[in-house]
């Protein structure tokens, strides 16, 4: 019989695997479905029924063939696969090419890793590679470009001889010349045999291509150096070469041709030094990935199916923190799988860098990302998160997803950003996807402006003509339609990122639920906004006249659908300030410009005649919808108090004058517990030690660091004390008197009467000592009764 575990991994494995059959069949079918004249076009123009391959004609004459004189060689004699059943059995050839590509590239995955993460490595691997789009290219186009990197993997895997490893690598260098780089990075690493072979072979397979082909030889050598004018223009956006970015920059001419080979030379320098560097290290794969990076970035063209090696550049390891771990892999995914626009905004500042992502992430792997050796304990181990253990809640089954953790450290700010980035580019693609005719978003207006007058709450038409008769209103409005809606949410998310962790996945979260919510509402139920409601008079105060047979107008508007008018995003958004600004602000007047912020959007989307009453209501109930299902799936935060936690916020800890926590301080007192004189010496040892310089009501952390007057002692082994920052069994810290005052020397701490309840005690008995903490682990314990438990280094709030 399985054991639970067991069955989750056999059930988990193969859900992995059902998905990475589903994307395989969606990208085969997406390349059959299309007409025979459609698809694999750069294949049909070389084995075709017209292609240079069958007509007999010279290669480079159209310069629709770019491969080498060798490739034709080898080619020749499979013109016929592409038209077979209408090009099934290249397609086909093409999955189990990339299916062993998978499997070779887990193979040489760096370890030790475990039995279940290797079982995981080849369905996930295969699964990137076909949303890759080096992969995706391969597939429409029908280009050989998985065969080299094969090539060149196999040839790299541990137990394949000198003699294999240079046949592959020489065979797969004659197909795309720039693979000739690993010969060098053979050389470099002892593998002296296996370079002179690769060199050798590829010298033979050229020079059989010559004597076969002279012409087409002399042509792609020498007219075209190294096919380099073949193909698309050298400036395409698809080559993500440095040649590419220079003629792109708008650099000509021999300026241009001697920029670009001392760059490539440096390049080329250091990225072979970098890979000889963690092939010596035993990660070869990622030796691997970054002399393919380097091939990519010195080539004169890099076509985007020839760029597969920046995705294996994923497998190296960035960053000693577990929460630093993923920034650089997620980044490399996103670069090969994603549209450019997702990175980056199509602005001229910015979209350079999206245009030519992929150049960059090549040339940061092969030069600059500081990749961890394997001697480097955190390269197996990274430094933990710290979490929270989520307080109680009075719903007896929330939170339902148990499993969600709650970090008390920042999130990494790259990585953070980059989702912010992808998923508000997923969000604008949504929408703008949504249905958008003209006459059913007309209709629900209709139907929007009949409730409103039942409810006798159109007031929509007369504030509209109130705003455009008072220039210093509609200024103002407009002004502030176009303005806050995007400063304010991330002013706040940037302010708690820094300040309150905690309460930024909180918020963040929660508002990126609502987000996704209300993409629901603009597919279910396109609304024409007033603006947009023809015969009716409403003045659209920031664009003026319109044309309503086009709404799609100005610079904004051209990216969004104007029919997703509910629920507004903008009351919604606001209203989630409101809420973020109510839990944050300590004073009273902050909390009521919170609550005027919704108040006011409301009346400039009404007034600028971009919203109904009615779609304010409905973003106030996404936006509510947002914070329920966010507390639902994971209950509460670590800065909320425990169900049962009644104390005032003034309320004075253990009668020793110290503050109870506050909204800067989360972290509770937590009852006292019964210590031996052994352990109170060792704790007060252990604090000295920590930083004897932090003077007289000072807590001591881990690394050096102190804060004054918080919650917790994080060089304490123990996980509750009479107060943060307390030593227990009647001792206390050189410089500090009991009750909290400073005072010199030691004194004892008075402890309870034997039966007697209050701090540290029970009915029954002193309360056990928890076990010890971890070094570096501090904070109450999960069962203290005074606020939310916290497991972790710190609470969580470092500022």
């Amino acid at each position: 019989m399985w054991q639970p575990a067991e069955s989750r991994t056999v059930i988990t494995l193969g859900a992995l695997w059902l998905l990475v059959a589903l994307l395989a069949v969606r990208q085969a079918a997406a390349v059959l479905r299309l007409p025979p004249e459609e698809r694999l076009t750069d294949l049909a123009t070389w084995i075709g029924e017209n292609g240079v391959l069958r007509a007999g004609d010279p290669l480079y004459d159209t310069g629709s063939f770019t491969g080498t004189p060798f490739a034709g060689l080898v080619f020749t004699p499979l013109t016929r696969a592409a038209e077979q059943s209408l090009g099934v059995v290249w397609t086909f050839g093409t999955l189990l090419l990339v299916a062993a590509l998978g499997m070779v590239t887990a193979r040489m995955l760096p370890g030790p890793s475990s039995r279940r993460a290797a079982l995981f490595a080849v369905p996930a691997v295969i699964g990137l590679l076909v949303l890759s789009v080096p992969v995706r290219n391969t597939f429409a186009l029908g280009q050989t470009g998985i065969v080299p990197v094969l090539l060149v993997l196999v040839a790299f895997l541990p137990r394949c001889s000198a003699r294999t490893s240079g046949l592959l690598t020489g065979a797969a260098a004659a197909l795309q010349p720039t693979v000739l780089l690993f010969a060098p990075l053979l050389w470099l690493t002892g593998r002296r045999r296996a370079a002179a072979v690769a060199a050798g072979t590829f010298a033979g397979c050229s020079a059989l291509a010559w004597a076969a082909a002279p012409d087409d030889s002399w042509a792609y050598w020498l007219h075209h150096v190294a096919g380099a004018g073949l193909g698309a223009p050298a400036d395409d956006l698809a080559n993500q070469s440095l040649h590419g970015v220079l003629l792109r920059l708008g650099l000509q001419g021999p300026v241009e041709v001697v920029l670009f080979l001392a760059l490539a030379a440096a390049v080329a320098v250091l990225g072979l030094r970098r890979a000889a560097r963690y092939a010596a290290d035993g990660q070869w794969l990622l030796a691997v990935a970054l002399t393919g990076c380097v091939a990519v970035a010195v080539s004169p063209t890099a076509w985007q199916h020839q760029q597969l090696w920046i995705l294996l550049a994923a497998v190296g390891r960035v960053g000693r923190r577990g929460a630093d771990r993923l920034v650089w892999p997620v980044l490399v995914i996103l670069v090969m799988t994603m549209h450019r626009d997702a990175l980056m905004p199509n602005l001229q500042v910015v979209g350079f860098l999206g245009d030519n992502a992929p150049l960059f992430a090549a040339l940061a792997a092969a030069c600059a990302v500081p990749f961890l050796t394997r001697d480097v304990p955190e390269w197996r181990r990274p430094v933990p998160t710290s979490y929270a253990t989520v307080p109680a809640s009075r719903l007896r089954h929330v939170p339902l997803l148990r499993f969600w953790k709650q970090p008390l450290s920042r999130p990494n700010l790259v990585l953070e950003l980059l989702l912010i980035r992808v998923g508000y580019w997923v969000y604008s693609y949504i929408r703008s996807q949504a249905p958008d005719g003209r006459a059913l978003a007309e209709g629900h207006g209709w139907q929007i402006l009949d409730i409103e007058a039942a409810l006798r709450i159109d007031i929509e038409h007369w504030f509209n003509q109130v705003v455009a008769r008072t220039g210093w209103l509609e200024a103002g409005m407009n002004f502030y339609y176009t303005t806050f809606h995007f400063l304010v949410p991330l002013s706040l998310l940037g302010w708690m990122y820094l300040r309150r962790p905690v309460m930024y996945r909180w918020a963040r979260t929660s508002l990126a639920v609502a987000t996704l919510l209300a993409l629901i509402g603009f597919w279910a139920y396109p609304l024409a906004p007033p603006r947009l409601m023809p015969g009716l008079g409403f003045i659209d105060t920031a664009h003026g006249p319109q044309d309503l047979s086009n709404p799609d107008f100005g610079a904004l508007t051209g990216i969004s659908n104007q029919y997703a008018a509910m629920p507004s995003l903008h009351v919604g958004w606001s209203l989630w300030c409101a809420v973020v600004v109510w839990r944050l602000a300590p004073a009273w007047w902050g909390k009521l410009l919170g609550v005027l912020y919704p108040v006011l959007t409301t009346a400039v989307i009404v007034g600028t005649a971009n919203h109904y009453l009615l779609d304010a209501a409905g973003g106030a109930v996404v936006v509510a919808a947002g914070f329920g299902l966010r507390h639902v799936l994971a209950g509460r935060t670590a800065e909320d108090r425990a169900p049962g936690d009644h104390r005032a916020a003034g309320e004075r800890a253990a009668g020793d004058g110290t503050p109870a926590r506050t909204a800067e301080t989360p972290v509770a007192e937590a009852p006292a517990v019964e210590v031996s004189a052994v352990e109170g010496r060792a704790v007060e040892d252990r604090m000295a030690e920590g930083g004897a310089a932090g003077g007289p009501g000072t807590e001591h952390r881990p690394g050096g660091t102190s804060s004054a007057g918080r919650g917790t002692t994080a060089d304490s082994p123990l996980t509750a004390g009479p107060r943060a920052g307390t030593p227990p069994a009647g001792r206390t810290p050189a410089g500090r008197a009991p009750g909290g005052t400073a005072g010199a020397g030691t004194a004892p701490v008075r402890k309870p009467a034997p039966g007697a309840s209050g701090p540290g005690r029970s009915p029954d008995g002193p309360v056990p000592l928890p076990a010890p903490r971890p070094e570096g682990d501090a904070g109450p314990g999960p069962g203290s009764p005074a606020g939310p438990a916290l497991a972790g280094s710190s609470t969580g709030q470092d500022d």
